[in-house]
């Protein structure tokens, strides 16, 4: 029987909408995890019984709270603030905090709800949460950031901890931000805690957390390719984003002998058809990453290249394409021209960048297709290794960190293959990724009774 076809289904899509109106991230997250699970539940009457879908598609809270600060000209200034503790049945709520004026509780709720999925597949002992707020640290002095960053864990504190509930970086939010808010949590607490993960190295962060991100969508990339017995030498990348993920999903790619043509920000995004060298990588890192500049002024440092205002680079032809910007950013249209032009495979380095009608094209294709559940954990996988090493008292050499982070990538893609193999050879990651991630968690619930 067709998804759109199950009775079930259609009426729990129903309640979902109608318990969340206005929150069309929220329910999009959902019923591309409902579309899986709906048809597995089928042969599994005890999760349908117990209403377990249901129940993860229900946070466990929602923490909204005022944040007030004030600005360099002695403005008063007030967001808002939340904190989506979404499911706890693995282990301490974990999850970043995101700083930007898109931020809203449906945005919030949708990355929590993923991200349940996502710790639960790294095979660690995490559960899913997120937070954030609609504050804009652009244009933004240090200071200012740094009051808005103290008075957001003045708030936030009394609702995380390390055995609680353990926050991470995500957009908006950096090692200095992560430095003013564990600075703060240390003031009011007077405790010294794993509380929160992204921490600089002095006071108990991790050797490869800024790279696990990046990495780890193409570690995943190239487990799907050694399906087909391929590697990423020789191939053209198309890459979105020029932050922290992209930058370094771009160098690893680079390293494993791939060709990335393009890189991007909200103005457009530049095509070098030289591809980025490592030198020209760093450029990227040092120009958007310390001097807050825009990725237009590439081409203005390598005349070779050129810049597309208003655009994202999904129509430039390439083997491989990584989404590493934000949610549906890659649309239906996207994704059929990708398809069009010979993709091979698409690796999400963003949490759903891609639409509903895109994932539909992506798999009606057969193109290998790992959702960012699966795809973009490494990050989240690193922080859950900096919170056993915070435990611990201890550090690891990088070189142990990479070693974990190849093999709880190979661990993810596993899981996806197990749950997603079809009949005639393909692999379905985006159904492996839900049923795997839901397994998980669904079989500890069980376990806890009606709670």
């Amino acid at each position: 029987m067709a998804v759109s076809d199950h009775v079930d289904f259609n009426g729990f899509m129903e309640g979902v909408n109608r318990r969340n109106p206005h929150q069309p991230e929220f329910v999009q997250a959902v019923q591309e995890v409902a579309e899986d699970i709906f048809p597995f539940l089928d042969s599994n009457e005890e999760y349908h019984s117990q209403q377990i879908l249901r129940r993860i598609a229900e946070p466990d809270r929602v923490v909204s709270f005022r944040v007030c600060w004030e600005d360099d000209n002695g403005n008063i200034r007030v967001q808002r603030g939340w904190r989506v503790q979404n499911n706890n049945a693995i282990g301490p709520y974990k999850g970043g905090i995101r700083f930007h004026p898109s931020v809203t509780e449906s945005v919030l709720k949708f990355l929590a709800f993923e991200q349940t999925f996502k710790n639960a597949l790294t095979g660690l002992p995490m559960g899913g949460g997120k937070g954030g707020s609609n504050f804009n640290p652009k244009g933004k002095s240090v200071r200012e950031i740094m009051r808005f960053c103290q008075s957001f864990m003045t708030e936030l504190y009394r609702h995380i901890g390390a055995d609680v509930d353990v926050p991470a970086g995500d957009i908006g939010v950096g090692g200095r931000e992560i430095g003013y808010m564990f600075g703060q949590y240390k003031r009011i607490t007077n405790q010294f805690t794993g509380v929160l993960t992204g921490k600089g190295l002095e006071y108990g962060g991790s050797l490869i957390r800024p790279e696990a991100t990046g990495y780890g969508a193409v570690y995943f990339l190239a487990n799907m390719l050694a399906t087909k017995d391929q590697d990423l030498v020789g191939k053209t990348a198309v890459i979105s984003g020029s932050g922290n993920v992209a930058t370094h999903a771009a160098e690893k790619i680079v390293q494993l002998g791939g060709k990335v043509l393009t890189l991007s920000d909200s103005g457009g995004f530049i095509h070098d058809p030289d591809g980025l060298s490592q030198e020209k990588i760093d450029w990227v890192k040092t120009h958007k990453t310390h001097r807050r500049g825009r990725i237009e002024e590439y081409v203005e440092a390598f005349p070779g290249a050129t810049f597309t205002a208003g655009k994202t680079p999904w129509g430039v032809p390439c083997d491989v394409a990584l989404p590493c910007a934000t949610q549906n950013e890659l649309l239906g249209e996207d994704a059929k021209t990708l398809i069009a032009n010979g993709v091979q495979a698409v690796s999400e380095g963003a949490n759903m960048p891609t639409d509903l009608d895109g994932v539909h094209a992506f798999r009606g294709a057969k193109i290998l297709f790992a959702p960012g559940k699966a795809a973009n954990a490494g990050g989240v996988a690193v922080s859950g290794l900096e919170m056993s090493q915070n435990s611990e008292r201890r550090s690891w050499k990088e070189e142990e960190l990479q070693q974990m982070l190849k093999d709880i990538m190979a661990g993810i893609h596993k899981s996806c293959e197990t749950y997603g193999r079809q009949g005639d050879g393909y692999i379905d990651y985006v159904k492996g990724a839900n049923i795997g991630g839901f397994k998980k968690v669904a079989d500890a619930m069980l376990a806890f009774g009606v709670v």
